[in-house]
C-alpha cells in the first residue's frame, strides 16, 4: 500500500516571522525595552535610485562639459531677509549637534563647507566656538529643547532654522544618552553630566501655526530682519505642513524624509514613522506651486541624499538645494574598517566594532558614544582618532565630487544652470516611484494616479 507523499515545510521561513522579527521579539521578551539606535531607516523604500534622467540627444541638445559653463550658485532666504544666503553649490550640511558629534567633527564640517562655499548647521545643544570660527556660513538651529540656545549666538549666525521635526522621528523629541554627556556638553545644555537627555517633541511656547508666526516674528526682530528663517519639518503630512509653514512666514522650508538620520531614537520611529523623501518632495513642491510661492520660498530637501545623481534628481523634482548628514559622516570614516592616526596611518578598528557587537558597514551605534572611528563620541581617547584637517579634506572631496556629478548630469540634459533641471527631465523605473514623483513610467507617457 502506497503512502501519500505529503509536503513537510521543514525549512520554510515564515513571511510574518522572519529572523529579523524573531530577533526583535526575543530581545523585547528578554529586556522589556525598545531598541535605541542611530543613523536612518534600513528598510528599502522608493528612492531617487528609482528615477532616471533623460539625457539630451536629438530633441534636446547637451552642453559640452569642457567649453560650456554650468552654474551651481544657489540663493536661499529671498522672501523677507535683507541678507539672503548665497551658496556656491546647492549642497548643504545638515544640522548635527555637538554632543551627537565631537567638537573636532563639528570643526571639520565647518572647514569643509567653507572650502566649497556652502553652509553647515549647528544642531541641538548650541554653537561651539570651533564651529563658528570654521564656518563661513553657519545656520543656527532653534529646537524644542532650547539646549544651548543663546540670543548672542543667534545674532552671530547667518541664518536661523526652526526645527519642528526630523525625518527619522517626526512627532518625537531628541535624545542624547548619558554616556555622551561629558562636562562640556552638560555645561552647554545646563544639565547634569552623565544623565540621559531627552527633549520635548514640540516647542514649549507654541501649539500651532499662529504661535509659529509669532516666534518667526520674534526671531526677525532680534536679528533686525537680516537673517533668513528656515522651518524644518519631518516628512509626514507634508502638503499641509508646508502650507502652514509658508503662511507662518518662513523664508525657506527644510524637508527631511524618513531616510534621514539621527544620533539616537527608538528603532520603531526610524522604520515605521514618516514617508519617503521621494514622496515628501513632490508634495512639498505641489504645496508651494498651489500657493504661488515656488521660487519665492526656497525648498531644501534632506533624507537619503548620497550622490550627485540624487542631488540632480531632487533639483529636477523642484528642490532648490539639498542637505546631507549621514553622507558626510560616511565620508569622514563612519562604518569604515580603519581609523587614521596623526601620522596618516590606517589602524584596524575591527576589534572595536566587535566589542559593540557589529561590523563595519552595519554599525549604527552612534548613541553609545563608542564610535570606533572617533566621530559620534565624546570620549577623549576615541575622539583623537579623527583629526579636523584629515576629516575636512575628506568631506571637501566628497562635496566636490557630488558637485561635479551634478553639473555633468545637468549638462547632459542640456542645462547651463543646475536649477534649470525639471520634472520633464525625469522618468521612473517603478510604478510606485512614478506615482510618488509624478513623473512618467519609463518608456510610457503614463503617470500613475493622473488618469488617461
Amino acid at each position: 500500500m502506497k503512502t501519500a507523499n505529503h509536503h513537510v515545510p521543514a525549512q520554510e521561513i515564515s513571511a510574518g516571522y522572519d529572523p529579523t522579527v524573531l530577533s526583535y521579539i526575543q530581545q523585547a521578551a528578554t529586556h522589556g525595552l525598545y531598541e535605541i539606535r542611530g543613523l536612518g531607516a534600513k528598510r528599502r523604500v522608493p528612492h531617487f535610485d528609482d528615477l532616471l534622467l533623460l539625457g539630451a540627444s536629438m530633441s534636446r541638445y547637451p552642453l559640452e562639459g569642457y567649453r560650456e559653463k554650468c552654474s551651481t550658485q544657489t540663493v536661499l532666504g529671498t522672501r523677507y531677509a535683507s541678507k539672503p544666503i548665497v551658496l556656491d553649490i546647492p549642497i548643504t550640511i545638515a544640522g548635527m549637534s555637538f554632543g551627537a558629534l565631537s567638537a573636532s567633527v563639528k570643526e571639520a564640517l565647518g572647514r569643509a563647507a567653507s572650502a566649497v562655499g556652502t553652509s553647515t548647521t549647528t544642531g541641538d545643544g548650541g554653537m561651539t566656538e570651533e564651529e563658528r570660527i570654521a564656518s563661513k556660513i553657519l545656520v543656527y538651529q532653534c529646537l524644542p529643547s532650547r539646549y544651548g540656545f543663546r540670543p548672542d549666538d543667534l545674532r552671530r549666525a547667518d541664518a536661523i532654522e526652526i526645527v519642528i521635526g526630523q525625518g527619522a522621528k517626526p512627532g518625537g523629541g531628541g535624545m542624547l544618552l548619558g554616556q555622551k554627556i561629558n562636562p562640556r556638553v552638560a555645561a552647554m545644555r545646563t544639565l547634569p553630566a552623565g544623565i540621559d537627555q531627552r527633549s520635548a517633541c514640540r516647542h514649549p511656547d507654541w501649539t500651532g501655526p499662529d504661535d509659529l508666526t509669532i516666534k518667526i516674528q520674534e526671531l526677525r526682530e532680534i536679528t533686525d530682519w537680516e537673517k533668513p528663517i528656515y522651518v524644518k519639518i519631518g516628512a509626514s503630512r507634508t502638503y499641509h505642513d508646508v502650507k502652514l509653514a509658508v503662511h507662518a512666514g518662513a523664508d525657506v522650508i527644510v524637508l527631511d524624509g524618513m531616510q534621514g538620520g539621527t544620533a539616537a531614537t527608538q528603532q520603531v520611529f526610524i522604520e515605521h514613522v514618516g514617508i519617503p523623501t521621494l514622496a515628501a518632495l513632490r508634495q512639498a513642491v505641489q504645496a508651494l506651486e498651489d500657493l504661488g510661492m515656488k521660487n519665492t520660498v526656497q525648498l531644501v530637501i534632506s533624507g537619503g541624499i548620497r550622490t550627485g545623481a540624487d542631488v540632480a534628481k531632487a533639483l529636477a523634482m523642484g528642490a532648490d538645494a539639498v542637505s546631507i548628514g549621514q553622507g558626510v559622516l560616511m565620508a569622514m570614516g563612519c562604518n569604515a574598517p580603519t581609523w587614521t592616526d596623526l601620522a596618516g596611518n590606517a589602524i584596524d578598528a575591527q576589534e572595536d566594532y566587535q566589542t559593540l557587537g557589529t561590523m563595519p558597514g552595519a554599525c549604527h551605534h552612534c548613541h553609545t558614544g563608542r564610535c570606533p572611528v572617533g566621530i559620534t563620541t565624546q570620549d577623549a581617547i576615541l575622539e583623537k582618532r579623527l583629526t579636523p584637517d584629515w576629516a575636512a579634506k575628506r568631506v571637501q572631496n566628497y562635496l566636490q565630487t557630488l558637485t561635479m556629478e551634478l553639473t555633468t548630469l545637468a549638462r547632459a540634459c542640456g542645462k547651463s544652470n543646475v536649477h534649470h533641471l525639471e520634472r520633464e527631465d525625469l522618468v521612473a523605473l517603478t510604478v510606485e516611484a512614478a506615482a510618488m514623483a509624478r513623473v512618467p513610467l519609463a518608456g510610457t507617457a503614463w503617470v500613475p494616479g493622473l488618469g488617461g
